[in-house]
């Protein structure tokens, strides 16, 4: 028991530290405590998955290709693939907060007003295109950076997944980073050698997107949330622009305008007219649960989001209060 007690009052220790740095020059940043500790249950694995085979080690080894979902971030889409395309959903933006204004739109008259502005702005659609291809451009380049070495021999990739393995998509879920020898681990400080996922946070080309049971342990969850807060303050990449739609924002009135077309043209609706917001939000400073459509309450960097078949289990191992609003009280 001494030993637990101490391994934690460590981690406590390293948590506090992560949650009062100074990370701004001109101004102290300060970055809220959360309330939300976790212990991942999570591995360290080199693969994982069925993709496409790379070569064979020998009989019995195959390499396969796969792809990696980077965990607890969230980068602007560039699955409109064209400018051209990017300007055909400015226009459907405009539309969809047209209907939303003319009451048309199944939304939350709340979240309504908090994303309104985004949509009226006309390029709602090239802008996140724009920010999907710096996003993009910054990923690659900073891996190859950072996986370079003085020998001319790249480093390998050091990959640790967390509790859920895989998506829905059949992507490894996962934390990568450069892998690096026991030597360095022990002289080079953990928040000097991140995951590549904490560097598109700390870049400004990532939002947070922290989901459950995928909860980063204290130590990480501090580095990410102060990164965060640096970021949007500095309104470094995404945040630069007040008009941003953060990614899961952009893939959800993708949905809400498919959703809303159909019921403005007399269509019959084979989803939920509701479909198009999936998770709930807790305030990870609080522990208060919101809504799916009250998350725009909490502040990027503390949101965290449940899916709907978690929820009485989340709530329950974070003792988590449902806010006024979701018990029908506000």
């Amino acid at each position: 028991m001494p030993a637990i007690r101490a391994a934690v009052h460590r981690q406590m220790m390293n948590w506090r530290e992560a949650n009062h740095i100074a990370l701004c020059p001109r101004r102290q940043i300060m970055v809220e405590a959360v309330q939300v500790f976790w212990a991942p249950a999570g591995a360290s694995m080199p693969s994982l998955g069925s993709r496409a085979l790379v070569d064979v080690t020998d009989g019995d080894t195959p390499n396969l290709r796969m792809p990696v979902r980077m965990l607890s971030v969230d980068t602007p889409e560039v699955t409109a693939k064209t400018l051209e395309r990017a300007a055909v959903i400015d226009a459907e933006f405009s539309q969809l907060a047209q209907w939303i204004r003319d009451g048309k739109a199944p939304i939350d008259p709340g979240l309504a007003q908090f994303v309104l502005p985004k949509l009226e702005t006309g390029r709602a659609g090239s802008l996140h295109f724009e920010q999907g291809q710096a996003a993009s451009a910054f990923g690659k380049q900073n891996i190859a950076d950072r996986l370079a070495r003085p020998s001319g021999q790249p480093r390998g990739m050091f990959i640790r997944v967390a509790d859920s393995p895989f998506d829905s998509n059949h992507r490894l879920l996962a934390y990568v980073a450069p892998n690096y020898t026991a030597t360095e681990l022990r002289e080079i400080p953990k928040a000097q050698r991140p995951t590549f996922n904490l560097d598109l946070v700390t870049h400004g080309w990532a939002a947070p997107f922290v989901i459950y049971p995928s909860i980063p342990g204290a130590e990480d969850l501090a580095l990410l949330t102060g990164a965060a807060v640096a970021a949007r303050a500095a309104g470094s990449g995404i945040w630069a622009s007040p008009d941003t739609l953060l990614a899961y924002e952009y893939r959800a009135m993708e949905k809400l305008y498919d959703i809303t077309a159909t019921i403005v043209n007399g269509g019959q609706l084979k989803v939920d007219p509701r479909s198009w917001r999936e998770r709930y939000c807790a305030d990870m400073r609080t522990r208060v649960l919101h809504g799916p459509e009250g998350y725009f309450v909490v502040e990027p960097e503390y949101r965290l989001w449940i899916w709907q078949q978690d929820l009485n289990e989340a709530v329950s191992r974070l003792n988590l209060t449902p806010a006024p609003a979701l018990v029908g009280a506000g």
